[in-house]
């Protein structure tokens, strides 16, 4: 089964519509077939955690000490697999490298940073290439910026796809 690593903001709460769109996208990941792998604690990844769970989908969450220990956080109910890492980067690098595909949801600087690292990795070659797919409009003014700037340079360009509903975030990664 295929595995698609999902970042996302851990600041979104249930009733939000940001929660609720990533509770969509996780169901939807779920029925095409993938399991899930997120950071496991809440926000974003709780909500693509429940709604893989709900669809019947496998949840696998990457934690990490240096989040899990530092706020005392468990990995959230819908977790059916967990990982652990002692340190973030060492934990993103999981994500990176045993995924077959990649969602970022809206989040900041903790996801920017996921975003960033993935795709830098794809370009250099420290991963293989694989689909990625940004959800909403502020990845896609981030993501267009970026590759607008004078400072990418070459072999950014088509790597990202800008998602805007769930069913959108399945046909970007069947590419």
């Amino acid at each position: 089964m295929k595995i698609i690593s999902v970042y996302g903001s851990a600041k979104v709460r249930p009733g939000d519509a940001d929660y609720e769109l990533a509770v969509a996208v996780g169901q939807k990941l779920a029925d095409a077939g993938y399991t899930v792998m997120t950071g496991g604690y809440y926000g974003a990844m709780e909500a693509i955690s429940k709604g893989a769970h709900s669809a019947g989908g496998h949840v696998i969450g990457v934690i990490t000490d240096q989040i899990g220990k530092r706020y005392n956080l468990e990995p959230n109910a819908y977790v059916k697999e967990v990982i652990n890492y002692a340190e973030l980067r060492d934990r993103l690098q999981y994500m990176v490298h045993k995924a077959d595909g990649y969602v970022a949801m809206p989040g900041g600087v903790g996801t920017l940073h996921e975003i960033a690292e993935t795709w830098e990795l794809m370009r250099i070659g420290g991963t293989k290439t694989r689909p990625f797919v940004c959800y909403g409009p502020l990845w896609e003014t981030v993501i267009h910026a970026l590759q607008g700037s004078p400072y990418l340079g070459e072999g950014y360009e088509g790597m990202i796809t800008i998602a805007h509903s769930p069913d959108e975030v399945i046909e970007g990664l069947q590419l």
